[in-house]
């Protein structure tokens, strides 16, 4: 989690290193842009502000439902009978009644596309026994993902239920969704039928039938938190912009809002790894130990999202002249820094590879003993 905290804020210092002219600010009361595999900020207006996310809190619902489908908790073609909690739901729905029966594929699609809070109960009790399981579940994951604004108390995002999230903090759980696969249909998808074709669905969310890019996630409204869209899009490079708008006045607002960041997410920014080769670092000398250097590796690597017009990334480390033993495995001996002109986009630890012993009396005999 500490990676994609410090992505974030290399996301941010992209945007301000460069200068950006971003367009004028949408009349929304937040939004946000990020890079789907590096949850980097690129764009955002109150992108950390404390929002009621109304039915967008589905979304995190959907995340769990589909890590215990491809867990094979649950099956697209198994059928899930309507738990009484179902009894008198009110919203959106499907008109399930206690004891009706639907396949998951059609309760997910009822979610998906048409937002219904009957289905999102029944596949709720399906994976956890009763909404407030799965709820207790939904929050703990939110934790997991590091997200420390977003609080739900309810299944559905039902008005009444009061759910909280942030703009950035509902672009990582789409980011997460985007690496369902077996979501990919229904997120698309603008208009079905479920129920043996008598009731139809349509999507909120008007970009699903209008925009070549799109790949979900979902659209709400209500007559106080105004209208929201949680959109992705895809490049040809394989790379996925996600944005979200939270609050605008009206639906052509959100929809608009949320495609203009994407296009220029994905044709003003590239995803470049730091690829520092290793060997270039030479072994760090050891007093005192029983070997005389110890090999030096990278903490880890990464992929970072900068704009297209930045050319290659500059490293710069800095390692002491020598180090005393003993010197353990994994031990933080240096940094190595990487720089896009003068400006510091990422950072990581270099550290020993193997563990050297301090040099003894008793390490001499053993070796001794050993030769004999």
């Amino acid at each position: 989690m500490n990676k994609i905290i410090s992505l974030l804020t290399v996301g941010v210092m992209l945007a301000a290193m460069m200068g950006k002219k971003t367009a004028e600010k949408p009349s929304c009361k937040a939004y946000v842009l990020i890079e789907a595999s590096t949850c980097a900020v690129l764009e955002g207006e109150n992108p950390d502000q404390q929002l009621e996310c109304g039915y967008m809190s589905k979304l995190m619902g959907l995340l769990l439902v589909a890590e215990d489908i491809e867990a094979g908790k649950l099956s697209l073609l198994e059928e899930i009978t309507a738990p009484q909690a179902v009894y008198g739901t009110k919203g959106a729905v499907v008109w399930l009644e206690p004891g009706d029966k639907m396949t998951v594929e059609e309760l997910l699609k009822s979610v998906i596309i048409g937002n219904a809070n009957d289905a999102m109960l029944t596949l709720a009790c399906a994976c956890e026994g009763s909404e407030e399981e799965f709820v207790s579940r939904m929050n703990s994951e939110a934790f997991d993902l590091g997200l420390r604004n977003t609080a739900f108390y309810g299944a559905c995002g039902y008005q009444g239920d009061h759910d909280r999230t942030t703009a950035r903090e509902l672009a990582v759980i789409c980011a997460k969704l985007s690496e369902h696969e077996i979501l990919r249909p229904y997120l698309t998808t603008w208009r079905d039928f479920v129920r043996s074709g008598q009731t139809e669905l349509v999507s909120e969310n008007t970009l699903t039938r209008t925009y070549d890019r799109h790949m979900g996630f979902k659209a709400c409204h209500s007559d106080e938190d105004g209208y929201s869209v949680a959109e992705g899009g895809a490049g040809a490079s394989g790379s996925v912009f996600i944005a979200v708008v939270l609050g605008a006045p009206d639906a052509e607002t959100s929809m608009k809002t949320a495609k203009d960041l994407i296009n220029r997410g994905l044709s003003e920014y590239k995803v470049t790894a730091t690829m520092f080769p290793e060997e270039m670092l030479r072994p760090m000398k050891v007093k005192g130990g029983a070997e005389l250097a110890v090999e030096l590796g990278l903490a880890g690597q990464s992929s970072l999202v900068i704009p297209r017009s930045v050319g290659e990334l500059r490293t710069v480390t800095v390692i002491p002249e020598y180090i005393n033993a003993p010197v353990e495995k994994g031990q933080r001996l240096g940094t190595a820094a990487f720089y896009s002109g003068d400006t510091l986009v990422w950072e990581t630890d270099v550290v020993a590879k193997e563990s050297v012993p301090m040099l003894t009396y008793l390490y001499i005999l053993e070796k001794m003993l050993y030769k004999l």
